[in-house]
């Protein structure tokens, strides 16, 4: 789906492909020799990786300048700091909806269902940011659906099929899905959407909502890396 998005705009793109039984140690060496080709503007690991990878080990060995996923600590940190870098996709496109689509972020109440490393804490980083009051759930807290009930902007990140009820959604609320769950022939977010409608303000559809932004994202952090490298 990337290689498709990447040659209907233009970009070349690789694909390498490693064994299963691949060490943390040959991937870190397929990272490094993608960081010194200065052909490579930009470079996305395909997570999950296998068991006996350290993912975070290898996300971190990524350069800072072609993290166009944003998954290095360094960079997420820098976001976090408002500095300068990439964010991670799935959260930085769901902004552009909300800001493209003029959604008052501002003073909101958002409540974010997550907190995973690549979507739900920056998410919640990207929304405070854009001086939203932000509140994290997760699968320890209390009271979830009375917390849900009080969001302005709830962004459904859990990675568990409609956990988030229709009702327990205040009238008004802006409902934005970052789930996708195969479901007879289609699928199903994190968020029960049907009928949603009748209560949300605006919310992304599933399929088809937040899944393309993840990849308009993706392809253009990749153009302003190779903006910035060949400056």
């Amino acid at each position: 789906m990337k290689g498709n998005a990447c040659r209907r705009v233009g970009m070349d793109s690789l694909k390498v492909e490693l064994p299963k039984e691949t060490t943390t140690e040959q991937l870190l060496a397929e990272i490094e020799k993608l960081n010194a080709n200065p052909d490579v503007h930009g470079i996305l690991l395909q997570h999950p990786v296998p068991e006996q990878i350290d993912e975070r080990a290898c996300f971190d060995a990524i350069s800072l300048a072609k993290d166009v996923d944003g998954v290095t600590c360094l960079g997420f940190g820098r976001m976090a700091m408002g500095e300068a870098a990439y964010g991670s996709a799935t959260p930085a496109g769901i902004m552009t909806i909300l800001q493209e689509n003029k959604i008052e972020i501002a003073g909101k109440h958002a409540v974010v269902v997550g907190r995973s490393a690549i979507l739900g804490k920056p998410m919640a980083m990207m929304l405070l940011q854009a001086n939203a009051t932000v509140t994290i759930c997760h699968s320890r807290t209390q009271n979830l659906p009375e917390l849900v009930k009080q969001a302005d902007i709830i962004v459904g990140a859990v990675g568990k099929a409609e956990l988030i009820l229709k009702d327990w959604i205040k009238q008004g609320a802006v409902v934005v899905d970052a789930g996708f769950h195969p479901r007879d022939g289609g699928g199903v977010g994190d968020i029960q959407l049907v009928g949603i409608e009748e209560i949300a303000s605006a919310y992304t559809p599933v399929p088809g909502g937040v899944g393309p932004m993840t990849i308009t994202t993706l392809i253009r952090q990749t153009v302003e890396a190779a903006e910035k490298a060949l400056a």
